[in-house]
């Protein structure tokens, strides 16, 4: 199993971006799937998860009310939409299943300056 994220950068305070994890090799099907984030020097930290068969969602407190995840069941792509981002929202975002059953690939770096 591979995990492919994209679509981090580099951003101002108060922008937006859209990430994309695709999983090769399995499917996210019957698995709850999430996004998680490394900021430097701290743990790995959930950030968001759904199920993927119905669609339920969970959301850190931390970003609540400022992301969107998603998927294309075709692409076997999960997304994760993150608006009016903070500084401290600096981090390797990464998705996974939300027991991190699979390797966890490099994920996609986020800066967001002040």
């Amino acid at each position: 199993v591979q995990l492919q994220a994209f679509g981090g950068g580099l951003v101002q305070a108060g922008g937006s971006l859209r990430f994309s994890c695709a999983a090769s090799g399995r499917t996210f099907s019957n698995y709850i799937v999430g996004w998680f984030r490394q900021a430097p020097g701290k743990e790995r930290e959930f950030v968001a998860a759904f199920t993927w068969s119905g669609g339920r969602t969970y959301y850190a407190d931390s970003v609540k009310g400022r992301i969107t995840i998603s998927r294309d069941n075709a692409k076997n792509t999960v997304y994760l939409q993150m608006n009016s981002l903070e500084p401290e929202d600096t981090a390797v975002y990464y998705c996974n299943t939300i027991a991190g059953h699979w390797p966890w690939g490099k994920g996609t770096q986020v800066t967001v300056s002040s």
